[in-house]
């Protein structure tokens, strides 16, 4: 199996606490769908700096699944909250480098 990053990008912090449990409630069925695949739960990202060149991410969160391939990652990543909420999935395989 492969392993693949799921990161979210867009988002916004629940209005209230009414909300904040529907919200975690719809991100804990999906990762219930995801069963054994579910590698990292992730969590939301907070403060960052771009060193370097100045391409910065727009990533709000991230976890880590594992999958056959890309088309399997993909089809799992259908179903996550953010998704149905109007943000952005980017989906990207790890690649494991021999040290």
């Amino acid at each position: 199996m492969k392993k693949f990053l799921y990161l979210t990008v867009g988002g916004k912090m629940p209005a209230n606490e009414a909300e904040g449990k529907k919200v975690m409630a719809a991100w804990m069925a999906w990762f219930g769908t995801l069963g054994k695949n579910l590698v990292d739960a992730g969590a939301p990202l907070g403060d960052r700096k771009t060193l370097g060149a100045t391409f910065a991410s727009k990533a709000t969160g991230y976890c880590i699944v594992q999958a056959a391939d890309l088309r399997s990652a993909i089809a799992m990543a259908k179903g996550c909250p953010s998704i149905a909420a109007g943000d952005s999935i980017e989906i990207l395989e790890l690649t494991p480098q021999k040290m």
